[in-house]
């Protein structure tokens, strides 16, 4: 039996990205670029404050596909493209909602999933898709 069906809205989820969290992703990734830590530092390279790893992003957003798949195993690809990045003031927990749309049921019977990674009505992925199990 189908889980989605062509055109099938999916529920959105919200996460919630503050400093610790940059600082815990730093940590546990080894990436320590200054631009996601050092308000300072990332002001003084031009950006409004300090942002979100990209990967941070990619890997919520895959959360949420592996979590409406019904598990990471039912995901059969997964990309996105970086657009915007997701800025992050101090003493703030920005807002970055996912949602996913079903656009196409290919003949195998899998489910692509478009993804919207939207923060501070930014969207801050393009081109984000997936391809998910149907069964």
């Amino acid at each position: 039996m189908s889980r989605f069906i062509l055109g099938q809205e999916l529920p959105s989820h919200t996460f919630h990205i503050n400093r610790a969290l940059l600082v815990a992703y730093a940590n546990a990734s080894g990436d320590q670029n200054p631009i996601h830590q050092d308000e300072a530092f990332a002001k003084s390279v031009g950006l409004p404050d300090v942002i979100a790893h990209g990967m941070l992003t990619m890997a919520l957003a895959g959360k949420y596909v592996a979590d409406q798949a019904g598990g990471s195993s039912s995901v059969k690809e997964f990309s996105v493209r970086f657009t915007k990045p997701v800025v992050v003031p101090a003493d703030t927990d920005v807002e970055l909602i996912v949602s996913g749309k079903i656009s196409e049921i290919t003949e195998a019977g899998d489910a692509k999933i478009d993804i919207t990674a939207v923060c501070a009505d930014t969207k801050v992925l393009g081109m984000a898709k997936a391809i998910v199990a149907n069964a």
